[in-house]
């Protein structure tokens, strides 16, 4: 019969110890990663978010005389110039901050396996721009920008690259004896 030999067990007690704290990390590397997700598709529904332009005006010059093309299809013609541009809907997404650090303070609610982050615009007509509406007197149709929808979309086809990566990098500190 054949020796068993010698070997040393310290290196595998050290792997033991690394799983036993990779273990104890779980919970907040997958909050961390939902936080990331997050950040990713509120950027990319702010980026999509349209700005509203309220009414318009003549441009003017320094003495208040209207400014007027001086070539081109509109030559002669007075310049319009938007008055007022909107912004609260796109603000709403992240009030007003930037869209990681907004994440960040986020609330991560876990069920089961699912961890969950909810996104919400508070500003009364999000939905309206998001999914459409009809006209004021009731006779048309105002498509919908479907900010939310497509970037969720988006996200859902490079969340697989983007998790792979974290998870690699996340075990592989652990493997590291």
């Amino acid at each position: 019969m054949g020796k068993m030999g010698r070997f040393d067990v310290s290196g595998m007690k050290e792997l033991q110890k690394s799983l036993g704290e990779l273990d104890r990390q779980t919970d907040m590397f997958l909050q961390s990663c939902a936080r990331e997700l997050a950040a990713r598709l509120l950027r990319m529904v702010v980026k999509r978010t349209p700005v509203g332009e309220y009414g318009k005006g003549y441009a003017t010059d320094a003495d208040g005389n209207h400014v007027r093309y001086k070539a081109g299809k509109n030559k002669g013609k007075v310049k319009r110039v938007v008055v007022k541009k909107g912004g609260t809907l796109k603000r709403g997404w992240t009030a007003g901050g930037p869209a990681r650090g907004y994440a960040d303070s986020l609330a991560v609610n876990h069920w089961g396996d699912t961890y969950t982050i909810e996104i919400v615009n508070p500003v009364e007509y999000a939905s309206y721009v998001e999914y459409g509406h009809r006209t004021a007197n009731h006779k048309g149709w105002v498509r919908g920008h479907f900010m939310m929808t497509i970037s969720e979309q988006d996200l859902q086809t490079i969340a697989p690259q983007i998790l792979e990566k974290r998870i690699r990098e996340f075990l592989g500190g652990a493997m590291k004896c």
